[in-house]
């Protein structure tokens, strides 16, 4: 029988003789069936840790290859963008080696390789046509250490909230207030002003102009990458970043100076989350400052008049410091549209030293996906960057100057233009095709020459 304890009970004598028995016996059943259920809830239900994996796999690989025709310039210098046909290409790969380490630590190590050949030995614009080929420089394949970082995050409070796995980060459920170190060997473009309508020229717009603030000469070496650490508050609405970085030895150089308290980047961001017409926005203001020993245009020039040379910012290269502000806006607009918006403006008076050649810009550009024609993968992306120089830079160039991307040997000054427009087709989840053209009005600020058309195409995969 079932339940022995409760037939035995009403087998026997009259029911008063036996109350004591039967509340035993309906005792016994309830605990019986509830102890189990008792006994599962009251167990602790395992931690997130307990369920994250303790190793992370990712990889990347991309290529471009670009075609630029010929077009009109009344003359050329040594630094121009050449005036005949040609063609460029670049190809990257990179690994994401993460590896889980105690409560809400990560640390990942990322080996690259590239390889690629740039427009005229990557000069004569401001906005670049190629994200990669700042990190490509060889016709062989170069393999290196891009990244080898640890992050360390605090929680806080305020509720939780799912991150997922992606590259260069693990899967994890965290306090929507939380604070984020990250130190080691990475890139400032991977804390600060991130922008998921507009920053990887991997997978979005390929032209430097859209991969940060114009005017942000943010601290890197060649490759882009650099080695420092940033603090970060995430709360429930607003943000705050705070950073240091090495700087290169020289302008644009591959080796980083390691003096970090002499030589360096510095990098605060404030960030402020909202809603507009129930879809949410993003505004942030950035502000920099880097100390180095860079060369001022104005000392250049007097240099140059009192010996009668053409000025050379490599002989008048002293200690400075250079700051800048930029501010962004990014919205959701629709389900599918996401638009940006940027601005950045820097003191512009000494020599760019690990970004590019822009003192001043304004751009904006927006994003939609394809799910109104069927393609939910797919992506359409239009853009438009002005960018712009400061007076002691424009007068610098027009005396003949030289820097590290520009120099046309004289200049008729007028800002650069740049539209961007790409699809990108995604025939299955991991690859993606993305055909590109851009439209360079006014190339190195010189009305003398182009316009300039590059026509392009990416094939970008991962795993």
């Amino acid at each position: 029988m079932p339940f022995p304890p409760l037939a035995f009970a009403l087998s026997r004598g009259p029911l008063r003789l036996h109350r004591a028995r039967i509340r035993r016996a309906l005792a016994a059943l309830i605990c019986s069936a509830c102890l189990p259920a008792m006994a599962q809830q009251a167990e602790p239900a395992p931690a997130a840790a307990d369920t994250e994996s303790p190793f992370a796999f990712h990889g990347q690989s991309t290529y471009i290859w670009q075609r630029k025709p010929a077009f009109n310039a009344a003359y050329s210098g040594p630094n121009s963008l050449g005036t005949g046909r040609a063609k460029s290409y670049s190809f990257s790969a990179t690994l994401d080696l993460g590896l889980n380490l105690w409560r809400g630590a990560e640390f990942h190590f990322n080996p690259e390789a590239t390889q690629g050949v740039p427009f005229s030995g990557l000069h004569g614009l401001g906005g670049l046509s190629n994200g990669e080929l700042g990190k490509a420089a060889s016709t062989n394949p170069v393999f290196y250490r891009a990244r080898a970082f640890l992050r360390q995050t605090w929680g806080m409070g305020g509720g939780t909230e799912t991150l997922d796995e992606d590259f260069n980060q693990f899967a994890r459920t965290v306090d929507k207030q939380r604070m984020v170190l990250t130190a080691g060997n990475f890139g400032v473009l991977d804390v600060f002003d991130q922008n998921e309508f507009g920053s990887d020229p991997r997978t979005q717009f390929m032209n430097w102009s859209f991969m940060t603030h114009g005017a942000f000469d943010y601290p890197a070496d060649a490759r882009g990458y650099s080695w420092g650490l940033a603090l970060e508050y995430i709360g429930d609405g607003w943000s705050a970043r705070a950073g240091r970085f090495l700087q290169p030895l020289e302008s644009n150089g591959l080796r980083l100076d390691r003096r970090m308290f002499e030589h360096y980047g510095d990098i605060i961001e404030l960030e402020k989350r909202y809603q507009l017409a129930g879809r949410p926005g993003t505004a942030r203001l950035l502000w920099f400052r880097n100390k180095a020993r860079m060369g001022a245009f104005s000392d250049a020039i007097g240099f140059g008049i009192a010996n009668n040379t053409t000025p050379d910012l490599a002989d008048v290269r002293r200690e400075h410091a250079k700051t800048g502000v930029g501010v962004t806006l990014l919205q959701q607009v629709t389900d599918s549209l996401g638009m940006f918006a940027r601005a950045s403006l820097s003191d512009d008076k000494t020599e760019t030293y690990a970004f590019t050649e822009i003192g001043r810009q304004v751009s904006m550009g927006g994003v939609l996906k394809g799910d109104a024609w069927g393609r939910a993968r797919d992506a359409l992306g239009v853009a438009l960057a002005v960018n712009m120089l400061g007076p002691d830079h424009r007068n610098y160039l027009a005396a003949g100057g030289q820097g590290a991307f520009l120099g046309d040997g004289a200049l008729r000054y007028g800002p650069e233009q740049i539209l961007e427009v790409y699809y990108s087709f995604q025939p299955v989840k991991y690859l993606s095709i993305s055909p590109d053209f851009q439209y360079v009005r006014n190339p190195g600020y010189n009305r003398d020459r182009g316009p300039v058309k590059f026509y392009g195409v990416r094939f970008h995969g991962e795993f």
